[in-house]
């Protein structure tokens, strides 16, 4: 299709010498003698060429309005009146070139083709990169639940800032998919993520594996090697499991998200590192910081911005929007005839407890379809793990009937403290807990004093 450019001159003898050239270069054009006049064309065009000097507002004025309405259309501003700093105040409004009067024609054809090209390069990247993030567009963390539609706000929030970000929920609950959302609706997209699986590093390897080392460090180290985090400079580097880590390790993570900063074993040489830190657990990191396990100064600086995620068994809404997701992503990656799911079988999905949460109905949905013979997968196709339910019955028999565990917990310290006649300090050791851990708990549950 042929381009239109926009030419906006007062001056009708120039402006109609332009349009000529234009339109022998295989160009469409449109004309405006004045800015007001140019922004009821600016939408149909592709491109704008303007004089700065224009009775009414100034060119400048017509290229600070297009940027306040984010209009993608590039500007090439002309005048006569050229100086470097005219230049300057008009390449910083948005301006894609500048062309001194006068100019020759075979000039204002180069740089009307530069601008766009410049522009078809431009969308070129942003659908390629729409592209590539498209699996982490949050319709692909699929949830329709109150719950999961203020994740996704959070998401949005959270995503364009720097902020430390802790993730917390059981495990298959999605945290992994939500810590990449975030990266790849940040300013760090095209840079690099780093998982880093906490659990599954021994704690003897933990240190080198993160920050790297130098070489003859250790037995074995015949070259220095680079860790986790520096792999992950100017990026984003996801902590999984991060109640996980032992003590020491604690400190220098504490050091990186302070001072971004850090030494490779066996050197004294400090590194500087420019990276964002995501991090996930599935326990409770407060009952860790009671138990001394987990230190208090790293937990306040991973906590800026929680999110806690529910246990598919909160949002049973959300199981009939993911089970028809999974049955749309297995009939095509493994060519399955399956199409939909019965509503007995929906309603089979739909009583079932999920302890291993969003991860296992995608294992069950895939098991089932592979199972299958038909296109409907019915009740008898699902093909349900029993297991949790027979431990989920044990937990409730275990408990009194009708009552929670953090509303039995509370019955246990409530007893204690009637029995110690409201000594916090003896109601404590009668728990075998210290006295600041039975104040923390008595925060909790909003009866301190």
């Amino acid at each position: 299709m042929r381009a239109t450019v926009l030419v906006v001159e007062d001056e009708e003898k120039l402006r109609r010498v332009v349009e000529l050239q234009l339109k022998t270069g295989g160009y469409d054009v449109e004309q405006a003698g004045t800015a007001e006049e140019a922004l009821k064309l600016a939408d149909r065009v592709d491109l704008i060429l303007t004089d700065l000097r224009l009775p009414g507002q100034s060119g400048l004025d017509l290229l600070m309005t297009l940027r306040r309405q984010d209009s993608r259309t590039p500007v090439i501003v002309m005048t006569a009146f050229g100086s470097i700093e005219t230049a300057v105040e008009a390449m910083k409004a948005g301006a894609v070139d500048f062309l001194p009067k006068p100019f020759s024609l075979d000039h204002l054809m180069t740089v009307i083709e530069k601008a766009l090209e410049l522009k078809n390069l431009r969308n070129e990247n942003r659908e390629l990169r729409a592209e590539l993030s498209q699996r982490y567009e949050f319709d692909n963390i699929v949830g329709r639940s109150d719950a999961m539609r203020e994740i996704f706000a959070t998401i949005e929030r959270v995503a364009p800032t720097r902020a430390t970000v802790l993730l917390c929920g059981e495990s298959g609950v999605g945290k992994d998919m939500i810590a990449r959302a975030i990266h790849h609706h940040s300013p760090r997209a095209d840079r690099p993520f780093v998982k880093i699986n906490c659990t599954a590093l021994p704690e003897n390897l933990m240190e080198s594996e993160l920050f790297g080392y130098e070489k003859g460090a250790f037995t074995g180290a015949n070259t220095s090697k680079p860790g986790k985090f520096e792999q992950a400079d100017t990026g984003t580097v996801f902590l999984d499991e991060i109640g996980d880590v032992p003590g020491s390790i604690q400190v220098k993570l504490l050091r990186i998200l302070q001072e971004r900063e850090f030494e490779r074993l066996g050197s004294n040489k400090t590194r500087h590192i420019d990276v964002r830190v995501l991090a996930a657990t599935n326990v409770d990191l407060r009952a860790a910081l009671e138990q001394g396990t987990f230190r208090e100064d790293l937990y306040y600086r991973l906590n800026v911005l929680p999110i806690n995620i529910p246990p598919l068994r909160d949002r049973k809404e959300d199981i009939p929007f993911l089970a028809n997701h999974f049955v749309r992503k297995f009939r095509k990656d493994l060519g399955s005839r399956v199409e939909s799911i019965s509503e007995g079988a929906m309603e089979r999905l739909m009583s079932y407890q999920w302890a291993g949460n969003v991860r296992e109905l995608e294992n069950v949905i895939e098991r089932s379809i592979v199972l299958s013979s038909g296109a409907v997968l019915e009740a008898a196709d699902i093909k349900l793990d029993i297991a949790p339910k027979a431990r989920a019955a044990a937990v409730d028999s275990f408990l009194p009937e009708g009552m929670t565990l953090d509303q039995f917990e509370q019955s246990i310290i409530k007893e204690a403290l009637h029995r110690a006649n409201g000594n916090k300090s003896q109601a404590a050791r009668l728990l075998g807990l210290t006295r600041n851990a039975l104040r923390y708990r008595l925060t909790q549950m909003g009866i301190e004093s």
